[in-house]
């Protein structure tokens, strides 16, 4: 059986717009459902939602048939938890406040195995090398991980360009609230002084052909950020459109 491909890493690597959705919902029948509504990629979260890996395991399962490729985050840039969600069969991954170079390529071993810079621990026995039947997992399985790590404060910013050139980086993705917050503008990722800094940022990394990602749930913004360069964009979260279509339909009944 052969090395899946990650679909997601290779149209990024080709300069392809994708576009993508927030999962936090902790549901696989809800991550099934949006599998198939024509997005590029679906981000289960960890970081901020109590996801677990017995959870994210079902929704990777979910998600296999869509259109969309599964995106992971980690609760942190932690060995341990990278190597839990490889295992289980994740590709890409998501890696909250990487603050500078080293943190980045820390983040980077730990999806390689050794000798190869790497510190994942080994196996090939799992969900990954598809229980064993992936006969060169062991050796190729960095060839299909993609790694992504997040921007989001002030002090990242003034390291981005050496964040981004660490080998094994495939992406930044800059955190709009966090940043917000780190300016002295917290709660308002919209400030001009924060969009002035989005912008910097896809800019700078542009200049070292480093794909830039983001998220927000206006369209206007999401637009925008596509105009400005903008690769991997989520462009909403699935409790959002829930709360906001439940929140509609209610108030149109009980006005």
């Amino acid at each position: 059986m052969d090395l899946p491909k990650n679909k997601f890493k290779h149209a990024l690597a080709r300069g392809e717009l994708q576009v993508g959705l927030w999962c936090s919902l902790c549901s696989s029948i809800a991550a099934e459902l949006v599998a198939y509504s024509g997005f590029d990629w679906l981000v289960l979260d960890t970081e901020h939602s109590p996801n677990e890996v017995p959870d994210l395991l079902a929704q990777l399962q979910a998600i296999m048939p869509g259109t969309a490729s599964a995106v992971v985050r980690p609760a942190w840039n932690d060995t341990v938890l990278i190597k839990r969600v490889l295992d289980i069969g994740a590709q890409t991954v998501l890696l909250p406040y990487v603050q500078n170079a080293e943190e980045a390529r820390r983040a980077v071993a730990a999806t390689r195995y050794p000798p190869r810079g790497g510190v994942r621990g080994v196996t090939a026995s799992g969900r990954a090398a598809r229980y064993g039947r992936v006969g060169d997992y062991l050796q190729r399985a960095e060839e299909e991980i993609c790694v992504l790590v997040q921007a989001e404060t002030r002090a990242a910013l003034d390291n981005i360009e050496s964040i981004a050139s660490v080998d094994g980086v495939d992406g930044v993705f800059i955190g709009p609230s966090d940043l917000a917050a780190s300016l002295g503008y917290i709660g308002h990722p919209g400030h001009p002084v924060v969009q002035a800094a989005l912008k910097e940022a896809v800019d700078r990394l542009g200049k070292v052909g480093k794909p830039a990602g983001i998220l927000t749930g206006n369209e206007d913004e999401a637009k925008r950020y596509i105009e400005w360069g903008y690769l991997f964009v989520a462009v909403g979260a699935d409790v959002g459109l829930l709360a906001k279509s439940a929140d509609a339909l209610a108030k149109k009944f009980k006005a």
